[in-house]
């Protein structure tokens, strides 16, 4: 039988409310990952299991920090021990954003998948049960080597580099854009119809990097009449990098590209993203003499960190460019 590590951080899966039929107001982290597998004995059919306790709480609460601690675990269990594969159970409204940097991270091709629930373990047709015996299945099968860090939930899954939350209760709320899913859990098993392209786990260049201090990098929304002055107030926190979601192909006013220039004449780096949630920004000549980097399909919490890891190696523009061209 195949050996699944589970890493417990929280989150709604991980949550009780004082009623089975209320599934908004809830606790994160009544329910230690022990005691979720408890409820879940088919799992024991699957795999054989070893759970620990990383954090319990919300993922709002996600930092560079816990990302790491994450990070050396799923190692130690795949590298160091042999495990075949690791479940983290996750919030969901930071889970794509643990996904991806360990995506970029972890140098190992056994599987990785992150798994979350949209309504409460105590909750009437909860799917947090289901979603973690299909993160289980999902970890331990061979059709999963290779593919990098996978989020699985309701029986999809996507890959850590695309996967966004689309709706804010629905248990469909994973989606990978216009790009979609990779494959489903099933009953008779794992189904794959095609596989992460860019750079990642083994293959990447940050999969050695010592992630244990990140430069800051800050989110710039635009919007119509936006007038730079978020921006300007960024600059002197010390902040090394700022990813501005930008309107259409990642343009913005004016009045906040000259925010832009300003920081980065002060040391800056700047990468477009768009807030519109699919297609590309693609470089463009109106910005090309200031040196901001384009973003290609990255959403803007995607871009944030892999800006952080790109500056860890560099801080020339186009070597940053290249990294998002690459990953």
């Amino acid at each position: 039988m195949r050996k699944v590590a589970i890493l417990a951080t929280g989150g709604t899966i991980s949550s009780a409310a004082d009623s089975r039929i209320e599934l908004i107001n809830y606790k994160s982290g009544s329910f230690t990952g022990a005691e979720i597998l408890n409820q879940i004995p088919e799992i024991r059919e699957i795999a054989d299991v070893h759970i620990e306790q990383t954090t319990n709480f919300s993922s709002m609460e996600m930092t560079a920090k816990e990302w790491t601690i994450l990070r050396e675990k799923a190692l130690h269990y795949l590298n160091e021990l042999d495990f075949d594969g690791v479940v983290i159970t996750h919030g969901t409204n930071t889970i794509e954003e643990t996904a991806y940097f360990l995506h970029l991270t972890c140098n190992v091709s056994k599987p990785i998948v992150i798994v979350g629930s949209q309504r409460p373990l105590t909750g009437l047709s909860s799917d947090a049960h289901l979603n973690v015996y299909n993160a289980v299945k999902l970890a331990a099968s061979e059709e999963a080597v290779g593919k990098g860090v996978l989020v699985l939930m309701n029986d999809e899954i996507n890959g850590a580099r695309e996967v966004t939350k689309t709706n804010t209760v629905r248990l469909e709320t994973f989606q990978s854009g216009q790009l979609g899913f990779l494959g489903y859990v099933d009953n008779d098993g794992v189904f794959f119809y095609r596989q992460p392209t860019r750079l990642h786990t083994a293959q990447s260049q940050f999969n050695q990097l010592d992630t244990a201090e990140l430069d800051p990098v800050e989110i710039v929304y635009s919007y119509a009449g936006a007038d730079g002055n978020l921006i300007r107030c960024l600059i002197p926190t010390g902040v090394k990098g700022i990813v501005i979601a930008g309107t259409g192909t990642g343009r913005f006013s004016t009045k906040e590209l000259e925010a832009l220039i300003e920081a980065k004449k002060q040391g800056i780096a700047v990468v477009r993203s768009s807030r519109v949630g699919n297609g590309r920004v693609i470089p463009e000549k109106t910005y090309e003499p200031y040196g901001f980097v384009s973003g290609d399909n990255l959403l803007p919490q995607k871009a944030r960190i892999l800006l952080m890891l790109a500056l860890k190696v560099t801080k020339d523009s186009e070597e940053i460019q290249r990294i998002f061209d690459t990953y």
